[in-house]
């Protein structure tokens, strides 16, 4: 996974030249899994993209956020 991971990022540097990435897992109902398998997030981020980019990538999105409730 870690050598298709880095064979992503330099498709998307190259396509899209983004200034950084975050790469993550969700391990757990606590850490926001929903369904029970492995994956990683590639999720290229650009400087500016939103106001405090501190925490990662919860909520970075905020409309698509919460996809998993009802409102």
């Amino acid at each position: 996974m870690l050598a298709l991971l880095d064979k992503a990022k330099v498709v998307i540097e190259e396509k899209y030249q983004p200034d950084a990435f975050n790469i993550g897992i969700n391990d757990g109902a606590a850490a926001g899994q929903t369904v029970p398998h492995l994956h990683l997030h590639l999720i290229p981020r650009y400087e500016g993209d939103v106001p405090d980019a501190r925490g990662g990538v919860r909520w970075v999105i905020p409309e698509k956020a919460d996809y998993w409730t009802k409102r």
